[in-house]
């Protein structure tokens, strides 16, 4: 396998988690969390001097979500994954199943849709082309469980257990491809099941709990496999620097174990997530079934008191 590129990773010092948070940034990667950033940015501040609010919340978990992107792709992290089965592991599984759930609770389709300009009539702008995107036949595709639950499995086995993973492996744009594409697969997966932005689909709570649980448990079954397995599973891992001080074999158990572990996290996650936004929908239809009762009594008091000034009229 090439590993041009990769010299100075291959005379990495054993792994520590020190070590690994230090600086060492990815220019893609530093690029598209700076501009993230910049952009969502922007769009809290130009509603703010409207006048219009937008929750902290959503900033604080955007912002996050952000972050934990560059905690993977801009540190150490990133050097110790290339030759290091349970750091790429750890990098996998946060930028696929921690990330993409942060960044959809920030919801910043709806801060874009919001923040930018319409455009004049008969003209097509960037709040325009959005709007035609969400909409088009494309979304309701990538967003439905009959794509995202096969997606997002397959991108573990036919990944991992195929000489594709090797070959991605062999240069930096492969890598960053792959991540770019985990990102991707885990936006597609959670954003029907617990994005907060407009969509082409959006099912019942008990419908979105089914999609979550649908694709999981293949997580699970897939760390599995890499624990029991008697042999290493991929080529890039399979003979690591000797600078390294680790077994092949253990730490494929170990990249096992993450992922094994990151099929509960996330799912406690999403789950928890998935109840207040449930609680919170109830809420807001039982208000506006007060509100529409309250509408009705008005008026039937209304009609009732005009019944009274009729009489009196008559008896007058």
């Amino acid at each position: 396998m090439d590993h041009s590129g990769h010299g100075m990773m291959m005379d990495l010092p054993p792994f520590t988690l020190g070590r690994g948070l230090e600086w060492s940034a990815d220019p893609f990667f530093l690029v598209a969390c700076v501009a993230g950033l910049a952009l969502y940015g922007w769009g809290v501040v130009r509603l703010r001097r409207r006048g219009d609010s937008w929750p902290v919340a959503r900033t604080v978990s955007y912002v996050l979500g952000v972050l934990s992107i560059g905690l993977v792709m801009c540190t150490r992290l990133n050097d110790y994954g290339m030759i290091m089965f349970s750091v790429h592991m750890v990098q996998h599984m946060v930028i696929s199943m921690v990330s993409p759930i942060l960044v959809l609770l920030g919801a910043p389709v709806t801060l874009a849709l919001r923040a930018l300009p319409v455009a004049g009539k008969g003209r097509k702008g960037p709040r325009e082309l959005l709007l035609a995107l969400l909409h088009s036949r494309y979304m309701r595709i990538i967003t439905h469980p009959a794509f995202t639950i096969p997606l997002f499995i397959s991108s573990l086995y036919a990944l991992y257990f195929t000489p594709i993973f090797d070959f991605l492996m062999g240069s930096r744009l492969g890598h960053i491809g792959m991540m770019v594409h985990f990102l991707a697969v885990g936006v597609a997966f959670f954003w029907p099941i617990i994005g907060v932005d407009p969509g082409p689909r959006r099912p019942g709570h008990l419908m979105r709990m089914l999609e979550l649980f649908a694709g999981m448990p293949f997580h699970a079954f897939f760390g599995i496999a890499l624990m029991m397995a008697s042999s290493p599973m991929v080529e890039t891992f399979k003979n690591p620097p000797a600078s390294l001080g680790i077994d092949a074999f253990t730490d494929q158990s170990a990249a096992g174990g993450i992922a094994w572990g990151f099929s509960e996290v996330p799912s406690v996650l999403v789950l928890i997530a998935l109840l207040f936004q449930w609680y919170g929908s109830e809420q807001r239809q039982a208000k506006r079934s007060d509100r529409a009762a309250d509408r009705d009594g008005d008026k039937e008091l209304e009609a009732y008191n005009a019944y009274l000034a009729s009489l009196s009229a008559r008896k007058g």
